[in-house]
């Protein structure tokens, strides 16, 4: 994990092997941004025309190296792009900051050391500088060791290493909101980190029985709770849900509970996981080319589990209930069909018109064992339906919820820790397509509006006078593209700031 410092040297005297300044878009060209003006005088004023010169403009992600000169303790010099200069009075975004760090931290991958000598006017600028730097140097190299992978990456030519030390200059680490924002930012982080690593990981190696193994030995080192009920347990306990999914997999589901509770809290917040560590659409086979990255199909529960961790980790005064519903969806001679009825652990059936609506089946069960303590609010998080991807794209989560002011709520919640979302409606008139001639219910209903419609359906499961909201990761939880700002290629750690921010809302009695 990259460490982090903060530090009260100079720009202009802190040795490291680069230093990261900010460059904004302005009308005329790249602008300096503030905490590089040390640099700039280095440079002899003329940092922004050199910049100009190499193609820099100051846009978002745009990344330039050049060589520092000799009255500087580092030999590089990393202009990171800001993007526009911002409106007077106003001051750099949170979230431009967090991108630009991130930027910078993923290009000096294979450095030892960094400082960062971005904008910084308080404790928050400085967290969400280092909050990027540490989420942009995340690599996921687990399965690229070896003696030989060893040799290739001591020689440079193998996978470099992440950036091992950031070093945040203009913050004070004696002061206590400086040192708070650092110690937030790091527990975040790592937990985030730790949700990326979890998604990552190959699902012959990630089976259900292994994620619990995860969590109850984090549960250990943090004083979480941890409950895992096996599949004797689910079925003792009549979860046809969960067991329905994972009853064609050779490796068995799991319901985990993890609880951290609080001396002081007034509050209980209940976060409920899909975690299908491998989804294959069981005998409603996925096509070619769907399969590939199935592993991901935890990414909820890995969400909830990181949170969870992440609130015993700040100590924050709220009780959090993480209840991760895990499962493998395989297709044998075992596995659930479509037209199987199921009966759930709330005792209503469902017909299973098709097994890659899986999702919804281990979640109603949940959610129904979540109510059963009458958390003041609940919050599940899925990989839920490709029809919110559709709707919203590979950045944007949906939000829907039982009460508009709590969907609201969590809305400007992403907003602020810079998680894009938008609220989604749960128009009732889609229900009746979920109408069974044989059960309860059933798990599809209408093709168009497929993502509001499995809303309906987990809302089916939530008890009479809970608050609750649903979001569905989709798009965001597993990047395919390039790396951008600080999200890497695969596993993103989705939702996890969003959780945590609002268990801290809780903790200070505004749950919205």
């Amino acid at each position: 994990m990259t460490a982090l410092t903060l530090s009260t040297a100079g720009a202009a005297t802190l040795r490291a092997d680069a230093l990261v300044v900010g460059v904004a878009k302005g009308a005329k060209g790249p602008v300096v941004a503030p905490g590089a003006e040390a640099v700039d005088k280095a440079f002899d004023g003329k940092l922004a025309s050199v910049l100009e010169t190499l193609g820099a403009s100051g846009a978002e992600g745009e990344v330039t190296k050049l060589p520092a000169p000799s009255s500087l303790k580092t030999p590089v010099v990393l202009a990171v792009g800001l993007g526009p200069v911002p409106e007077k009075d106003e001051a750099f975004t949170a979230e431009s900051l967090r991108r630009a760090a991130g930027c910078a931290a993923r290009t000096l991958a294979g450095s030892k050391k960094a400082a960062f000598a971005l904008p910084v006017e308080a404790s928050e600028d400085a967290e969400a500088i280092a909050e990027g730097a540490l989420l942009g140097a995340y690599s996921f190299t687990a399965y690229q060791g070896g003696e030989k992978d060893a040799k290739n990456a001591k020689n440079g030519n193998g996978p470099k290493q992440p950036l091992a030390e950031v070093a945040l200059l203009g913050a004070k680490p004696r002061d206590k909101a400086y040192k708070a924002a650092a110690e937030r930012a790091i527990a975040l982080t790592e937990e985030i980190n730790r949700a990326r690593d979890l998604i990552n990981t190959p699902p012959n190696d990630l089976t259900p029985e292994a994620f619990a193994a995860v969590a109850t030995a984090a549960g250990k080192e943090h004083g979480i709770k941890v409950q895992v009920l096996d599949e004797k347990a689910l079925a003792k306990g009549g979860f046809g849900g969960i067991l329905g999914v994972g009853q064609g997999s050779q490796n068995p589901p799991r319901l985990v509970k993890l609880s951290y509770t609080h001396s002081k809290a007034a509050k209980t917040l209940a976060l409920v996981g899909k975690g299908i560590t491998y989804d294959s659409g069981g005998i409603s086979l996925k096509p070619a080319g769907h399969n590939e990255t199935m592993k991901c199909d935890m990414s909820g529960a890995a969400a909830v589990f990181a949170a969870v961790v992440a609130a015993a980790r700040l100590g924050l005064a709220v009780n959090v209930t993480g209840w991760l519903a895990l499962a493998e969806n395989m297709p044998s001679g075992s596995a659930i069909r479509p037209g199987d009825v199921l009966r759930m652990y709330s005792g209503k059936t469902v017909e299973v018109l098709n097994t890659d609506a899986e999702g919804r089946l281990v979640l109603g069960d949940a959610l129904t064992r979540a109510c059963e303590e009458n958390p003041d609010a609940i919050v599940d998080v899925a990989t839920l339906t490709g029809a919110m991807v559709m709707a919203l794209g590979h950045r944007t989560f949906g939000i829907m919820a039982n009460d508009d002011a709590f969907r609201t709520s969590i809305h400007e919640i992403a907003e602020e820790v810079g998680e894009q979302s938008w609220p989604m409606p749960l128009p009732p008139e889609l229900r009746k397509g979920m109408d069974s001639p044989t059960a309860d219910i059933a798990n599809m209903g209408e093709r168009m509006g497929g993502g509001l419609v499995a809303g309906l359906f987990l809302k089916e499961f939530v008890g009479e006078g809970i608050t609750w909201a649903h979001l569905d990761i989709a798009g965001p939880a597993f990047h395919e593209g390039a790396p951008f700002g600080y999200t890497p290629k695969g596993g993103t750690g989705s939702a996890v700031r969003t959780l945590v921010k609002l268990a801290e809302r809780t903790a200070d009695g505004d749950l919205g």
